[in-house]
């Protein structure tokens, strides 16, 4: 919570807002509560830099000068990224997509991003203290949200942190509960890591990469053999009689028989950094950071380069191939080399990889426009696997049926990639070596054991995306001990598996989105040491992760209002309970059914109070949360209920949905795309706002909030009320008695729209709902008032549609509802505390009539569309036309309309025969029967 509350946000609270206003309308006593979460990262990284902002310009910024041009150097961030490569800050360009994008605001500094959401310049000052924003922001947000018409309970809202010390105990009684359940280790693992802030860097605390993990890669030495001229040039007596290796990082342990040669890329910069006291590795500065925080190289917080490379000063150096047939290749170019990929270095098996005998190829044909020696190119690929589909050269074949013709068909040699790897990987055999024979999927580790066991590689990770934290560190990956969640793990994983399979999610891609996560999901660290939170409870030097602290916390709504009377849990609530009188023992009793806390000096009937209230409302009917948050938060509550509550307390359903967009483009703040919620309620007001995001979309994909659509929903509000306004004055000139054959239809209709804005609603369906509560409902009301246009609107009726109207539309639009109700209908009590327009247990449901009615206005359709057509023909034709057989535009006009008393006789025979070949018993037709008696005719 470190800012105001943008339209991304409404959108999600609006299923959640709709939802408990459809259920309360059932007769239920729908909880919707709102906490803020300030755990974490963002809050006091923004605090440091407001601080050394104040350092660098005074107190109230009176030394900040605009740059002049864009070389100005004050243009540079705050945050010393020095360490960034050049190949790295292209990465960074290249990563800024999404959701990534929608946070870059453009601006340079933090009290520029404070003064563009309206804080005044001598008010920022305050907030160099991180809890001055816990203070500054939930209000405003309360405050957006109750214009919104939320209906939210305010008396069950909190802070996350020790900022509440009644969360900081829930929290604190979580931890220790999944410590003393084995679900908390402590040991030695890759973990995604910041090395400014010298802590893990979890989702949450990054600014780019959410979601992004470490990949494992197997990281194959080749010994320098014999230096080209210009790299020993280069070198100069750097080496003092070490080992020197060229690293490179490889996926594919098991080819490594094969290699043919070694690439590397032609502009990129290499080093040669200092591993130990006898090697000497070659790789990108990107990959010997990592590998210092595996403790690979040394040292830990800066390697040691010795020297640096041009990849064009390698070329033609000659190395060993570990484990290869060919025990001495050539160092070669290759145009697709990444620096922010693996280490710069790149094994080449052109037999099984596309890419490989691409650029053998082009190579070969191409040795002097490459400045290699042709004989550096000469090996052929060795077969190393072979599959049923390609055979022992898999690489080869694949690059001739798909018509690759150089490196630079990068599209084509992807696809070409993927399709050999999963051939290769799933159905392939070893074709050489030690398990000759043996399944690929086998042969891959033992083979990577044995090349470790031998000294020739080494395990070596990084992350599998771009990752920045907040405080602007391009983030590595670090081997280190730490406490971790041990998601993954076989007992737990079944638990979770168990709980999805029980969860309503309400989409198949939301269901296979947690599955595909919990195949992957493997032990998350769960402490830091930088930002805002709970202590580890027994290791008090940490602080709880902030994807970690709010994965139960659903629970802790439903007794927040019994505990303490204020967000901050400053002041005692009803029951004078203090936080150090809540205990683990007494938070077992209270949410985990645990025995009665004999210790405990709070009055039993009060516990009692408590654990009635959490049992009254858990387990939580419905979560929703954005998309991006089923990798990590809503796993994480998955994982965390499975462990921590008896089955009979977990979750019965979570949706997610997608980003929102505006105007069908995605939010930026850079590029002026942007809306908070406070803005669009100004703009359009509550209600036609509400109506257009219930309009934006329902599914996980990207929905869509369009200014047209909020704009008109203005003006079809006002028209709604304008409509029940008048009908409600003319009520006494309307028709009464009984219900004619038009009256039937039109009640039949609403009703059976009133059915199915249900259905919808049930579904979580809002856009669907809208749909036949407002824009089919009134269609039908217009068609109703079209054909009683003569004899008059029945009055009863148009009472009770104008009333079910209301209720249908009441979670959407509560404003405009409870005017129509209270003012217009002069109905008792709120709508807010009405009930649902179900049909009356006498009524009959009359499909017939919905038909006739359907029917009826398909048949005006098409004479109308007639009509127009005759229209253009005359108009067409002039005067030259002669009379028509019938004139559109004459002031009177009938029309015949015959109906057929029975069907023609070919039609009766068919239903004859078809009668006949029914079997009533099995509610079958015999086709073959059919088949025979039509033949026959």
């Amino acid at each position: 919570m470190n800012g105001t509350l943008h339209m991304g946000h409404g959108f999600t609270i609006s299923k959640i807002e709709f939802s408990a206003g459809y259920q309360r309308l059932l007769g239920k006593r729908a909880l919707f509560p709102c906490g803020f979460h300030v755990t974490g990262m963002p809050i006091k990284a923004s605090s440091d830099k407001i601080i050394r902002e104040i350092a660098k310009f005074g107190e109230d910024f009176e030394g900040y000068q605009p740059p002049a041009s864009n070389d100005d150097p004050d243009l540079e961030p705050v945050p010393d990224t020095s360490t960034a490569t050049s190949a790295s800050a292209a990465a960074v360009a290249k990563a800024k997509k999404g959701k990534v994008a929608s946070k870059n605001t453009g601006l340079e500094y933090q009290f520029q991003i404070m003064e563009a959401a309206d804080i005044p310049r001598v008010e920022i000052k305050k907030f160099v203290d991180p809890y001055y924003w816990l203070k500054y922001f939930p209000p405003i947000a309360m405050a957006d949200l109750t214009a919104l018409g939320a209906r939210i309970d305010w008396r069950r809202t909190f802070l996350t942190t020790d900022a509440n010390p009644y969360y900081d105990a829930f929290v604190r009684w979580q931890m220790n509960r999944l410590h003393n359940l084995d679900k908390i280790k402590f040991g030695m693992r890759y973990t995604i890591y910041s090395p400014l802030d010298g802590q893990p860097c979890m989702d949450h605390d990054r600014s780019e990469g959410e979601g992004g993990g470490p990949t494992e890669y197997t990281g194959v030495k080749m010994e320098v053999v014999e230096w080209s001229p210009a790299a020993l040039e280069a070198i100069g007596n750097v080496i003092n009689g070490k080992k020197v290796f060229l690293v490179a990082a490889t996926l594919r342990p098991e080819t490594m028989y094969g290699q043919t040669n070694c690439f590397v890329g032609t502009t990129l910069d290499y080093g040669l950094f200092s591993a130990n006291d006898e090697e000497i590795y070659v790789c990108s500065y990107r990959a010997a950071r990592n590998m210092a925080f595996q403790d690979i190289i040394k040292s830990r917080d800066n390697p040691v380069k010795l020297a640096e490379l041009k990849g064009s000063q390698i070329i033609g150096t000659k190395i060993k191939a570990p484990f290869s047939v060919n025990p001495e290749v050539y160092v070669l170019p290759m145009e697709g080399v990444l620096a922010s990929k693996g280490t710069g270095v790149v094994t080449s098996v052109p037999s099984d990889s596309p890419d490989d005998y691409a650029t053998l190829m082009d190579l070969r044909k191409k040795a002097e426009f490459y400045k290699i020696n042709p004989e550096w190119a000469a090996l052929d690929p060795v077969p190393v696997l072979s599959t049923p589909t390609y055979g022992e050269m898999t690489a080869p074949v694949l690059v001739k049926q798909m018509k690759i013709q150089s490196q630079k068909d990068t599209l084509r040699l992807a696809e070409a990639k993927e399709l050999a790897y999963k051939e290769g990987f799933y159905k392939g055999t070893m074709s050489i070596g030690e398990f000759k024979g043996m399944p690929v999927e086998e042969a891959k580790p033992r083979v990577r054991q044995k090349m470790i066991e031998a000294g020739l590689a080494f395990a070596y990770a990084e992350p599998d995306r771009f990752v920045k934290s907040r405080s602007g560190d391009e983030c590595v990956v670090a081997l280190m001990d730490q406490w971790y969640l041990d998601y993954g793990e076989e007992k737990w994983k079944a638990q979770a598996e168990k709980l999805l399979e029980r969860m309503n999610t309400y989409s198949s891609e939301t269901k296979h989105a947690f599955e595909a996560v919990l195949n992957w999901l493997n032990k998350w660290a769960c402490a830091r040491t930088y930002g805002l939170g709970s202590k580890l409870p027994w290791d008090p030097q940490f602080l709880v992760e902030s994807l970690s602290d709010s994965t139960i916390y659903m629970s802790y709504y439903t007794i927040s209002n019994l505990l303490h009377s204020d967000m901050n849990g400053s002041e005692p609530g009803p029951l004078g309970v203090t936080p150090d009188q809540m205990t683990d023992e007494v938070w077992d009793y209270v949410l985990a059914s645990g025995p009665f806390p004999s210790n405990s000096n709070i009055p039993k009937e009060n516990l009692l109070k408590l654990r009635h209230s959490f049992n009254y409302f858990y387990p939580m009917d419905i979560r929703s949360s954005g998309k991006d948050l089923i990798p990590n938060h809503l796993t994480f509550a998955v994982y965390n209920h499975a462990a921590l509550f008896p089955e009979e307390h977990w979750p019965l359903s979570m949706r997610a949905n997608g980003h929102l967009m505006l105007n069908g483009k995605k939010m930026a703040k850079s590029t002026g795309n942007f809306l908070t919620l406070r803005q669009a309620i100004n703009k359009w007001g509550a209600d036609a706002t509400r109506l257009a995001l219930a309009d934006a979309g329902d599914g996980i994909e990207d929905a869509n909030f369009d200014d047209t659509t909020a704009n008109a929903s203005i003006l079809r509000l006002h028209t709604l009320i304008g409509w029940c306004q008048e009908s409600a004055d003319a009520g006494a000139g309307y028709r009464t008695g009984d219900l004619t054959y038009h009256d039937r239809v039109f009640q039949e209709e609403f009703i059976n729209l009133a059915a199915e804005t249900k259905r919808h609603y049930e579904a979580t369906n809002y856009k669907d709902a809208l749909k036949s509560a407002l824009y089919e409902t009134l269609m039908a009301r217009d068609w109703y008032r079209e054909v009683t246009f003569e004899e008059g609107m029945h009055s009863d009726l148009v009472r009770q549609f104008n009333r079910t109207l209301a209720l249908l539309m009441a979670p959407i639009t509560p404003h405009v509802s409870e005017h129509i109700w209270t003012s217009i209908l002069k109905e008792e009590g709120s709508i807010q505390t009405a009930r649902w327009p179900d049909a009356p247990a006498s009524y009959q449901a009359c499909p017939d009539l919905l038909a006739a009615g359907e029917y009826m206005r398909g048949t005006l359709k098409t004479m109308r569309d007639a009509e127009i057509l005759l229209m253009k023909k005359k108009a067409k034709k002039g005067a030259q036309g002669g009379p028509a057989a019938y004139d559109p535009s004459a002031a009177k006009k009938s029309v015949n309309i015959f109906v057929a008393s029975r069907f023609p006789a070919w039609q009766d025979e068919s239903v004859e025969i078809m009668q006949r070949a029914y079997d009533e018993k099995t509610g079958t037709i015999d086709d073959a029967q059919i088949k025979e008696e039509l033949a026959a005719k």
